[in-house]
């Protein structure tokens, strides 16, 4: 097979997402055979570094020997089984070693990050409604993106997915997200935040947020302040707190999760992404106690959590987790991507004196250079796109916004690499 023969074949059957599929007449799909660590390989031996860590999920790196093994040995012994009213021992062990590095009671399964967050909207409102209490809002941050199921998408604040779908979405409503990594910035989006809180608290379930980056709202970044503000104003008000660390969670951000760098605790945490190290879907919602509590009856009360997935827990997903928190646990992970994000910032240096260069910024093994404003029509991102993949280097810019998070085993070398295909192809422009 060729990439030309697999491409063909694609497009007469699949409808690719994030995609406007009449761009694939002049734009070739990339069809992938194999995968290595870094390394993606086509179907005529090119190779491409993975430099978003397709879609920021591959942590680990592609055919990674250990999580390999330990998904074989499993699959032998107990490949599925329903969760409601059976149990396994991976989902035990993983929920275990999840309670412990979150600090978090309990944990809720289910099948991927959007999944997750309408779990934790669920149970949030849920729990009020069984306190006697019907609060109907949720808060997010502007610029905020969750996920693409219909309550992800209500507490996103996308525009495009606002005027589309805005007649199906819940209600929601946004405060500003702090402008910048200033933790004056922090302070003056706190503000706002209390105003809103004062004026709205009773009606609001929770506040759901990404902690110190916004993923596909452009990877904007803020202090950890407003996330300990965000948390004081939270617990102060009787509103819960929805951490949405599927992006940022398992060391991207330069700690095991992003919370840790605000030394909070919230009453929700959505892990996904990085948690299988990009081998499987699964997702979890980890909770307290006290939420916990308020479904905690005798069956004639009625007041159970009433979510379920067919795949929930699946012992393949969690075996694939276990694997991907003992390579942690064995490798010091966190303390080795401290070394490579100094060395990414050292990187982002040559950006700044570029025209079209409006800002870089990095929080962790996530680095982000954001060029001046083009016309939508000139479709930079593409460009750039297009460009990084003639050398070797897979990028996949978020607008104006090129960004690099690759998997966490990439060596300084393939970074330089990485940051020269940007380079290369921003001057390009």
């Amino acid at each position: 097979m060729t990439n030309e023969m697999m491409m063909q074949r694609d497009i007469e059957v699949v409808w690719h997402p994030c995609t406007q599929m009449k761009d694939h007449e002049s734009i070739p799909i990339i069809p992938i055979r194999s995968a290595k660590g870094v390394y993606l390989y086509d179907f005529e031996g090119n190779k491409y570094i993975d430099a978003v860590s397709s879609w920021w999920v591959n942590i680990f790196g592609h055919a990674n020997e250990y999580i390999n093994q330990k998904i074989k040995e499993q699959i032998d012994t107990l490949e599925h089984v329903i969760l409601a009213g059976f149990t396994h021992e991976p989902v035990i062990e993983l929920s275990h070693k999840l309670r412990e590095l979150t600090q978090l009671d309990k944990a809720f399964y289910a099948d991927n990050g959007s999944s997750a967050i309408e779990v934790a909207l669920k149970m949030s409102f849920h729990y009020h409604l069984n306190k006697k209490e019907q609060r109907k809002l949720f808060l997010s941050l502007e610029n905020s993106y969750h996920g693409e199921t219909l309550g992800a998408l209500s507490v996103g604040d996308v525009a495009l997915y606002k005027e589309t779908y805005g007649a199906l979405l819940i209600e929601s409503i946004q405060t500003p997200a702090p402008k910048d990594q200033s933790i004056e910035a922090a302070k003056k989006a706190l503000e706002t935040l209390d105003l809103i809180l004062n004026k709205h608290h009773k009606e609001i379930s929770a506040m759901i947020l990404e902690p110190l980056v916004q993923g596909a709202g452009g990877m904007k970044m803020y202090h950890p302040h407003y996330l300990k503000g965000a948390r004081e104003l939270t617990s102060q008000y009787g509103v819960h707190l929805i951490a949405d660390e599927i992006m940022t969670g398992f060391g991207r951000t330069g700690s095991m999760f992003a919370c840790e760098q605000a030394g909070i605790l919230p009453d929700f945490m959505t892990l996904s992404k990085g948690l299988t190290g990009g081998y499987l879907p699964l997702s979890v919602v980890m909770t307290t106690n006290d939420v916990y509590n308020a479904f905690y009856c005798d069956y004639n009360e009625y007041r159970a959590f009433l979510h379920s997935h067919s795949y929930t827990g699946n012992p393949l997903g969690c075996v694939a987790a276990l694997a991907t928190l003992d390579i942690f646990e064995n490798e010091d992970t966190i303390k080795t991507n401290k070394l490579k994000s100094l060395f990414m910032i050292r990187q982002l240096e040559r950006f700044k004196k570029l025209e079209n260069v409006k800002e870089v910024r990095i929080t962790g093994m996530i680095a982000a250079i954001e060029l001046r404003e083009y016309n939508p029509k000139e479709r930079v991102g593409v460009k750039i796109f297009q460009l990084a993949l003639k050398r070797g280097v897979l990028l996949r810019p978020l607008g104006n916004v090129v960004y690099i998070m690759p998997p966490y085993i990439i060596t300084e070398q393939e970074l330089c690499k990485v940051f020269d295909a940007a380079y290369e192809s921003i001057t390009m422009l």
